[in-house]
């Protein structure tokens, strides 16, 4: 079965060996030079002043930089259940919080980000996904981390870049936290989560808040190469083996490149055997496909040609179908994909299997890797 759901992502086998030696204790040289080694890695790859590693999903990185960024009110950006989750975040931990609501394959509006800040002029804190992965958007996020941070430098730009980070380069100049999680572009099972920050944000960070997500904790430890709490011993190690595969095979710019090649092609490819993309503004993570049978079109892959894909939340429940891109992916498998998809076109009656969709595939990421 090929897993090709936005996260969690396949686990490369060289990755799976590496995490099944004998068991390290956290608090020893051997486990601190293994994490100084992942530690310098995460830095490089974020290009951040400073860089966190908790033991936790996502979520519970974007609730630490809620809890030790945002002084008294946030405002968050909701085109989907992650960017609701950043609201719901800060209401949760007592924060004020002023919310801009869009429809999932809608970006955020920079005009509607200059009126809230002028309407709430005590807004310390900004909240946005740079891929919002319930419909597959990508949001302008550098340009609106830009005019805010023009307009009141001391506000706190937290990015969830969960489905962005190792999937394209990400202009972090105005991005003061930067959120990942292990199971997605970097294809380690769920239960790490990498925090890249600013010089400022690490300044406000100060004495920190809570117990668990104390970030300032954390940087004092991770510094020293340790961690405040028990590490996610495992998926650091395996952080190191999955950098060991990207490097392998020409480190983060090849990366990059080979992911956006891929998105390029199975967007054609899908598009040349009759769908459209759902979001006006694509994230490269992965390819939204909304149709009435995309319900029917996962199920085909799934029992009859070895394909598991991801569909909708909510109000698209059943009516999306969602292909991952991130990740270290064989180009043959996203070929198969598109392929699979136009068989199961077929078996629904609605065209006949004629191969434009793997033909398509591979005229445009070829064309695409020889320019």
């Amino acid at each position: 079965m090929l897993l090709f759901t936005p996260g969690p992502t396949p686990v490369p086998e060289s990755v799976r060996q590496a995490m099944a030696t004998p068991t390290l204790h956290h608090r020893t040289p051997e486990f601190e030079a293994i994490f100084k080694e992942a530690r310098e890695r995460m830095m490089k790859l974020f290009g951040m002043d400073e860089c966190v590693m908790l033991a936790s999903s996502g979520t519970g990185a974007m609730q630490a930089c809620v809890m030790n960024l945002c002084t008294t009110k946030a405002l968050t950006i909701n085109s989907g259940k992650f960017g609701e989750r950043f609201g719901k975040i800060a209401t949760a931990v007592g924060k004020e919080l002023v919310e801009l609501k869009y429809e999932w394959d809608t970006p955020a509006s920079l005009d509607d980000v200059k009126q809230a800040l002028l309407d709430n002029p005590d807004i310390d804190t900004f909240c946005i996904q740079v891929s919002e992965s319930a419909g597959g958007l990508r949001h302008p996020v550098e340009a609106i981390a830009a005019y805010i941070k023009s307009v009141n430098p001391e506000i706190m730009v937290i990015a969830d870049g969960i489905t962005a980070v190792g999937v394209e380069p990400i202009d972090i100049t105005n991005i003061d936290a930067l959120v990942t999680g292990s199971q997605k572009a970097l294809m380690l099972p769920p239960g790490l989560a990498m925090i890249g920050l600013s010089s400022k944000a690490v300044e406000k960070i100060g004495k920190g808040q809570d117990y668990y997500f104390n970030l300032a904790s954390e940087i004092k430890n991770q510094q020293k190469n340790t961690t405040a709490y028990t590490a996610a011993t495992t998926l650091i190690i395996g952080l190191n083996a999955i950098f060991d595969e990207i490097e392998k095979t020409g480190g983060a710019e090849a990366l990059y490149a080979n992911t956006l090649a891929r998105a390029k092609a199975t967007q054609a490819a899908l598009e040349a055997i009759g769908f459209g993309v759902y979001p006006t503004t694509p994230a490269l993570s992965m390819t939204t496909i909304m149709d009435a049978d995309a319900e029917a079109i996962r199920k085909l892959l799934k029992n009859k040609y070895g394909v598991n894909m991801a569909g909708g939340q909510d109000h698209l429940k059943g009516k999306i179908f969602r292909i991952n891109q991130m990740g270290l992916i064989p180009v043959y498998e996203s070929a198969w994909v598109v392929n699979a998809v136009e068989l199961a076109l077929a078996d629904l009656g609605r065209r006949p299997f004629d191969g434009t969709a793997n033909r398509v595939f591979n005229e445009t990421y070829f064309k695409g890797s020889s320019e």
